[in-house]
C-alpha cells in the first residue's frame, strides 16, 4: 500500500506531468542522418530496412523490421522486433522498454533521438473529433478515434488490410465495420479462423476441394474465396497459417486466381481480403516463420488496435452498450462510480471481450467480480485507492472515518450489504465534496470526475444532493 508521502508524490506527478501529444524520432547518426518520423496517439511506428516501415533506413546493420515505437500518454514504448543486432536504450539492450522524450535509442549502427512536443495545441486532424462510432464500435478515447478514422478512410477502397491487436480487442468487429462501410457491403462477408483447423482443412476452407481430393471429400465444395465473390474474406489469426499453405494464399492475393484442392481448373475471384492477428508478423518474417512477401501483400494497410488498458476512457461507454444489449434497458447502469473506477484500473488481459463477460456477470448476479485485480488498484469497501484519490484530486486525510473504520452496526450485516452501505456512504461524501469544489457546476464536476454529465446528475439526485 502507498504511504501518505507516496500519495503526495503520486498527486504531484499526476498534476505536473504533461501528456505527450506528439513525439518526433530523429536519426542523429548513420547514413540516414536527418530522417525523421512523427509519433502520434493511436499509431504504431515501425523502423527497419524494409520500405514499408514508417521510417525506412538503409543501414545494413538494421533488420528488415527492427523496432516499433508507440506513443503512450506519458511515455514512449520501445519494442524490439527480434532484430539481429538488437535495440539499445543507452548502453542497455532491450526487448521492451518505456522511455521519456530526450532519450536516445540505437537501431543497429543508427542512432535516433526522441524529441517531444507537449504543447496544448491539437495534433490530430479536427475531423477526428467527430468520429465517435462506427457500427458495432465504441470509441471515446483519442487512440480509438484514430483507429476509426483509419477504418473510415480504408473503407473507401478495396486494399488489403491487416488488423493487429491483442486477443479480445475487437478485430472481427472492425473487420465487419470495414466491410459494411465499403462498396462491397451488399456482398458476402466470409470468416476463416486460420488457427483452429488442421492444414488440410484450412486449405479446403479457403479454396474449396473437388470430390475425392482427400479422405472424407465425398463431394465438391466451394471455399471461402468462392463464397465471398463480390464481398470480403476475413482471415482471422493469419499468423497461425502453416508455412506450407502460405504460397497458395500469396498466389490468390497476387493474381486473384486459385485452384481448389485436388482440382486442375483455375478460378477467378473478386474479393477484398482483411486479415487479423495477435502476433507481430514482422517478428515472424525476421525469424523465417512467416513469408516476407506474403506479409507485404497482407499489410498494404495496417491498423493497430490498442489494448483496453491503454484506453480507459472507452470503458464507461462500452459498459453502457453491453448493459443495454444484455438487459434490453437503454438506461441500464450496472455499476456505481467506485466500481467504474475499479474497471478503469483493471489490467484487462482479455480486453473488450473480458469486459463484456464482467458486465454480463454483473447483470446476471448483481455484483462486480474482477479476477486477478491488483490490490493497490482494487476498490475496497469504503473508498478509492491512493492512485484514484490522486487522479480525482481528493485528499486521503479528508475521507470520512466511517469509510475506513466500520461501526459495529455495519459489521453485523452480511458482507454484500455492508459493502453496499460503505460504497453508498463514499459516493455521498465524494459527490458532496466534488459539488462544493466545483461551485455546484455539474458540467465541471462531470469533467473532473471523468464521467458523463447525465450519469453524474442521476447520482446527485440519488443522494439528495440536487
Amino acid at each position: 500500500m502507498l504511504t501518505g508521502e507516496d500519495e503526495k508524490t503520486v498527486q504531484a506527478l499526476v498534476r505536473s506531468a504533461p501528456s505527450l501529444k506528439q513525439v518526433v524520432a530523429v536519426v542523429t547518426s548513420g547514413i540516414d542522418r536527418g530522417k525523421r518520423v512523427e509519433l502520434l496517439p493511436g499509431r504504431a511506428v515501425s523502423i527497419g530496412k524494409s520500405p514499408d516501415n514508417q521510417l525506412a533506413l538503409h543501414d545494413i546493420t538494421v533488420s528488415r523490421y527492427h523496432v516499433e515505437l508507440r506513443l503512450r500518454r506519458f511515455d514512449i514504448e520501445v519494442r524490439d522486433l527480434d532484430s539481429l543486432n538488437g535495440t539499445y536504450v543507452g548502453e542497455t539492450r532491450v526487448e521492451r522498454a518505456f522511455v521519456r522524450p530526450g532519450n536516445t535509442i540505437s537501431v543497429g549502427a543508427a542512432t535516433l533521438r526522441l524529441e517531444a512536443d507537449v504543447s496544448d495545441g491539437p495534433v490530430l486532424r479536427s475531423d477526428l473529433e467527430e468520429l465517435h462510432e462506427l457500427p458495432g464500435v465504441v470509441a471515446k478515447s483519442r487512440a480509438m478515434r484514430e483507429v476509426l478514422r483509419s477504418v473510415a478512410l480504408l473503407a473507401r477502397s478495396s486494399v488489403t488490410v491487416l488488423l493487429h491487436g491483442e486477443t479480445g480487442t475487437g478485430k472481427e468487429v472492425l473487420a465487419r465495420a470495414l466491410h459494411e462501410q465499403s462498396e462491397r457491403a451488399a456482398g458476402p462477408f466470409e470468416v476463416v479462423d486460420c488457427g483452429s483447423m488442421a492444414p488440410t482443412l484450412i486449405a479446403s476452407e479457403l479454396f474449396g476441394h473437388e470430390r475425392g481430393a482427400f479422405t472424407g471429400a465425398h463431394g465438391e465444395r466451394a471455399g471461402a474465396f468462392e463464397r465471398a465473390h463480390g464481398g470480403t474474406v476475413f482471415l482471422d489469426e493469419i499468423g497461425e497459417l502453416p508455412l506450407e499453405l502460405q504460397p497458395m494464399l500469396l498466389g490468390v492475393l497476387e493474381r486473384r486466381r486459385f485452384k481448389r484442392v485436388g482440382g486442375t481448373r483455375e478460378r477467378s475471384v473478386d474479393v477484398r481480403v482483411i486479415a487479423a492477428t495477435h502476433r507481430d508478423l514482422r517478428n515472424a518474417t525476421n525469424i523465417g516463420t512467416f513469408r516476407a512477401d506474403l506479409y507485404f501483400r497482407l499489410a498494404v494497410a495496417r491498423i493497430v488496435i490498442p489494448p483496453l488498458r491503454e484506453r480507459p476512457e472507452d470503458i464507461a461507454p462500452l459498459v453502457r452498450r453491453f448493459a443495454e444489449q444484455l438487459s434490453g434497458d437503454p438506461n441500464a447502469e450496472p455499476f456505481d462510480l467506485v466500481q467504474l473506477r475499479a474497471l478503469e484500473a483493471h489490467p484487462w488481459s482479455g480486453n473488450v471481450r473480458e469486459l463484456r463477460n464482467v458486465v454480463e456477470s454483473a447483470v446476471a448476479l448483481g455484483s462486480l467480480v474482477l479476477e486477478g485485480a491488483c490490490p493497490e488498484l482494487e476498490v475496497a469497501a469504503g473508498g478509492l485507492s491512493a492512485y484514484e484519490r490522486a487522479m480525482t484530486g481528493l485528499d486521503a486525510s479528508a475521507a470520512p472515518t466511517s469509510a475506513h473504520e466500520p461501526d459495529s452496526a455495519v459489521l453485523d450485516l452480511p458482507y454484500r450489504e455492508a459493502r453496499a452501505h460503505a460504497v453508498s456512504e463514499f459516493e455521498r461524501a465524494y459527490l458532496r465534496r466534488l459539488s462544493e469544489r466545483c461551485g455546484g457546476n455539474a458540467s465541471e464536476a462531470a469533467r473532473r470526475a471523468a464521467m458523463d454529465r447525465p450519469y453524474l446528475l442521476s447520482l446527485l439526485r440519488k443522494h439528495g444532493l440536487r
